[in-house]
């Protein structure tokens, strides 16, 4: 069993880094990683070419994390599988997901911070509070202005899945320690909100795409 949770975790990974940022790349000619705040996510391509290509950026993000974890939980619910494996497996499948986001191998480890990747995850484990966890995202976001602070609220109720519909440990282990990556990952957006220098969503979707998409 060990040695079919470390490939659903590779397979998983290798999910994750087939990256939204490369469709913007070669639609605007503009690798992201290289401006902005220097990540491969839709937040940094929407504050780098404009709002249209980090919504492309985003739905492609979430279209990953959704279609590994549901395509999984098919193919499980084809077998016998307690309900505790089979929650630990779409959680381990999801963290695959999104570390292969965060941490390309064919961006020397260094991509994006994961969000629209949860988003998609978070909706193929529990549609209903996925999509309450994007809906407190974008409402939380806009009434701060920040979107990191927005991103911290999606996190509790991920927490909330993991503590209410699925089952077992690893579930809520796992959340913990996305959780724990997501503060490091986004550590300098807090640094900045305290310095008053983060990038505001209002400016963000006042950006024109540098071009057409």
């Amino acid at each position: 069993m060990f040695i079919w949770i470390v490939l659903l975790f590779i397979v998983s990974y290798g999910i994750g880094c087939c990256h939204g940022s490369l469709a913007a790349q070669r639609l605007s000619g503009v690798n992201i990683k290289t401006s902005g705040v220097k990540n491969a996510g839709a937040s940094n391509a929407a504050i780098v070419l404009g709002w249209k290509y980090g919504l492309l950026v985003a739905i492609i993000d979430i279209f990953k994390g959704f279609a590994a974890v549901a395509g999984l939980a098919f193919l499980l619910s084809l077998g016998d599988f307690s309900p505790e494996l089979t929650w630990a497996m779409l959680f381990i499948a999801g963290a695959g997901v999104i570390f292969g986001h965060n941490f390309p191998f064919f961006m020397k480890f260094n991509g994006g911070k994961g969000t629209a990747s949860v988003i998609g995850v978070m909706l193929a484990l529990d549609w209903k509070l996925g999509l309450l966890g994007l809906l407190l995202l974008i409402a939380v976001s806009l009434t701060t202005n920040y979107l990191v602070i927005g991103v911290l609220v999606l996190y509790t109720t991920f927490f909330v899945i993991a503590l209410v519909p699925a089952n077992g440990f690893w579930p809520l282990l796992i959340s913990i320690l996305l959780f724990a990556m997501a503060i490091w990952k986004h550590r300098e957006n807090i640094i900045r909100i305290k310095n008053g220098t983060e990038t505001k969503v209002a400016t963000v979707f006042k950006k024109k795409s540098s071009t057409p998409i």
